[in-house]
């Protein structure tokens, strides 16, 4: 006869489930999870670029996005087509900002830094 001691499949997902809380607990009463106050800084979302060359089928998802595209001060917004208010300016991975159109040789120097103004919908 077998002398192993057998858990229920019930005891072994309460204990994950307890083991999961506990682990969140912790890491919350010792300040290792980051709650940010500053909402301006936090991303509207993640965008990826496709290169498409011409002549090349491309597949996407027929069901849109939510988002809209915008020109404000010569660089790319996203906004919320449910929410005016969401919105903010598409940045590379170097938070720098996407223009809207190619800029003209007779523009400032693009490597001087300034602020752009999302202006309100109306």
């Amino acid at each position: 006869m077998s002398t192993e001691k057998r858990y229920s499949v019930g005891a072994l997902i309460i204990t994950a489930v307890a083991a999961i809380i506990g682990t969140v607990l912790v890491l919350e009463a010792s300040g290792r999870i980051d709650h940010s106050e500053n909402k301006d800084q936090v991303p509207v979302g993640e965008f990826e670029a496709i290169h498409v060359k011409p002549g090349e089928e491309f597949r996407m998802s027929r069901k849109p996005s939510e988002l809209h595209a915008a020109c404000v001060d010569g660089y790319l917004a996203i906004a919320a087509d449910v929410d005016p208010s969401f919105r903010g300016i598409l940045v590379d991975y170097k938070n720098r900002g996407v223009r809207c159109a190619r800029p003209s040789p007779l523009d400032r120097d693009p490597a001087t830094p300034e602020a752009v103004e999302v202006p309100d919908e109306q």
